[in-house]
């Protein structure tokens, strides 16, 4: 009995140190996207479905619009959309 119980605190200390790794981990921006502009995002991700359109097309406001409804369609990481919206924004 004791030996399962020595058992049972190993893999829950093992458990929890492994997800407080990973947690902390998990909020840190890769770094194959952190050293990427927004127009290699925008050129990277956009190109996977679509034409990606010349930023030029629309208004800041459009922009707006159209990243919030990539942002979770393409799957981006707020990094990504973030810099694929400044890049957009300052094509005018």
């Amino acid at each position: 009995m004791k030996n399962k119980v020595k058992i049972i605190t190993m893999v829950a200390g093992l458990t929890i140190a492994v997800s407080s790794v990973l947690f902390m981990n998990g909020c840190a921006v890769p770094e194959s996207i952190a050293n990427k502009t927004g127009a290699q995002l925008w050129a990277e991700n956009c190109n996977r479905c679509h034409n990606a359109p010349d930023p030029h097309n629309f208004s800041d406001e459009q922009w707006d619009a159209a990243l919030e409804h990539m942002h979770q369609k393409a799957i981006l990481t707020d990094t990504e959309a973030k810099k694929i919206l400044a890049f957009m924004k300052s094509a005018d």
